[in-house]
């Protein structure tokens, strides 16, 4: 019994702060949520009703929400394959035998990760300018039309996909670098006896000892990707043609440009199903899958 109450003890101030800070926003969103809570509401509460599933089904009725929902899943679709592949490419090269100055190169790949956001959204948006950009200086220079990289709805996400995979792939490469780094050696020296080609060690050594690892960075990749807001609010506001507008973009428009808090809420509900499934998914394929 004394065992007991000094491990509710310990745990206590981190549950406390867990239920406080987490659980019991959850809870005031989600009653928001069923609300039509506006600004009206927001100056008197009296002005507030209970509209149960009404802004759900609102939802579901707004094309425009359809539009964000589907830029989203192009942009996780797309992004975290190209973002995990980078990221273990960069692991690979590093934790290769002969590489040199990896410590250097660690650092320097890793910075991206700890700048600014928005700071570094700007000067993308500067790199891809239609007419002064450095990328369209270069392209130029092979004899090649410059591209409205961000005025083009064909290359707007594109353009914000590369940000965010060169943003963001250093966290991911570290987690990988790490795991590698665990893999004991006697295998690669195992397979090697057995004739086993670099090919062949990636694949039934490397890629099976990493199974945890990289299902790990698989869920911190897509929640990370499924919540995309700053780019596109830096670089294009949501278009060209709303061709970049996401789900978050959606929902922070609702909320705080037309006071529609209810109707945010709900789209934050929305937003959070799809990445439960997948996580769900990716956890029980982690659970059932035998590893290496």
């Amino acid at each position: 019994m004394t065992l007991r109450l000094a491990a509710w003890g310990f745990v206590l101030p981190a549950v406390s702060i867990i239920a406080v800070f987490f659980l019991l926003p959850i809870c005031g969103a989600l009653a928001l949520s069923l609300t039509d809570f506006d600004i009206y509401a927001l100056a008197d509460l009296r002005n507030l009703r209970f509209v149960g599933f009404g802004n759900y089904v609102r939802l579901l009725e707004t094309p425009l929400f359809w539009q964000a929902f589907g830029n989203t899943l192009y942009f996780v679709i797309v992004g975290v394959p190209l973002s995990i592949g980078v990221s273990l490419c960069a692991a690979l090269l590093l934790n290769s035998p002969v590489a040199r100055a990896t410590a250097f190169f660690r650092t320097s790949l890793f910075a991206p990760v700890v700048t600014t956001l928005v700071a570094v959204a700007v000067i993308w948006r500067y790199l891809f300018h239609t007419r002064y950009g450095l990328v369209n200086y270069a392209l130029g220079m092979v004899h090649v039309e410059p591209i409205d990289w961000l005025g083009d709805p064909h290359w707007a996400m594109p353009t914000i996909m590369l940000l965010a995979v060169w943003k963001n792939f250093g966290y991911n490469m570290v987690i990988f670098l790490a795991g590698l780094q665990a893999i004991p050696r006697d295998l690669y020296e195992a397979a090697r006896i057995d004739g086993a080609s670099s090919y062949r060690q990636f694949v039934h050594v490397t890629l099976p000892m990493l199974g945890p690892t990289l299902s790990i960075v698989s869920l911190l990749t897509i929640a990370g990707y499924f919540q995309l807001f700053a780019e596109p609010y830096v670089m294009t506001q949501g278009g060209p043609l709303r061709s970049t507008l996401t789900a978050l973009y959606f929902m922070y428009d609702e909320g705080f440009k037309w006071w529609n808090l209810g109707t945010a809420s709900a789209v934050a509900f929305m937003l959070f199903v799809p990445m439960f499934l997948i996580t769900t998914l990716l956890l029980r394929t982690a659970r059932t899958r035998q590893w290496a």
